[in-house]
């Protein structure tokens, strides 16, 4: 009877090692009672949390992203899905949100769009964007402004932004998945990310 290769026996467990980090686990944790899941993929790490208000008609996702990685990468909030088995909706751009914001937020809408996002994004130890929500609060917040003028700024400075992070800079934003009769709420689903050629897709509902 031939006996089997030693080269065989070498390449199985290699190959079952390669297809685990392929198809690596979430990392799942919890700060303050708020639940983060987050993957890394060629450098990119992404960190996901569900915000627990919706806002004039969208489902929130807080979602901040570095680049770990040696080439320029390029974020965009469409580029986020909520995907169900009978449906797939995906993300509207920032500036998208401000229009329909600008048409129907009102003064509670900025309230909880403020205080839901400002909880999950000082939730994420040591997290400091370069191209964040710091950083464009600072030029978007005005006080006096009209309820509805005054939320939409707010989401200028909360939203997601099309951003082409260098090698070492980081982002954060909201994330705005609109409702329907179809989609009530962001439950039975999960979320699907696309950058580039790497998938981020994260687990169920928490």
């Amino acid at each position: 009877m031939r006996s089997s290769s030693p080269i065989r026996w070498f390449f199985v467990p290699l190959l079952l090692i390669l297809a685990f980090c392929a198809n690596a686990q979430i990392i799942e944790y919890e700060t303050n009672g708020i639940k983060y899941q987050t993957a890394t993929r060629q450098g990119l790490t992404v960190i996901v949390t569900h915000l627990q208000s919706q806002v004039a008609g969208f489902g929130l996702l807080q979602v901040s992203i570095s680049n770990g990685g040696q080439t320029y990468r390029t974020v965009r909030p469409e580029d986020f899905h909520y995907v169900r088995a009978d449906l797939s909706t995906g993300a509207l751009g920032a500036g998208q949100v401000v229009d329909m914001l600008l048409a129907k937020a009102t003064h509670n809408d900025v309230v909880k769009l403020v205080s839901s996002y400002e909880a999950a994004l000082y939730g994420i130890p040591h997290m400091r964007s370069n191209n964040g929500y710091e950083q464009r609060r600072q030029n978007a917040m005005s006080f006096g402004m009209p309820g509805r003028l005054k939320a939409a700024a707010t989401a200028s400075a909360i939203a997601l932004n099309d951003t082409r992070l260098a090698p070492g800079q980081s982002t954060d934003g909201a994330v705005f998945i609109p409702l329907s009769h179809e989609l009530k709420n962001l439950v039975g689903g999960h979320i699907v990310f696309q950058c580039g050629g790497d998938i981020f897709e994260f687990n169920p509902d928490q």
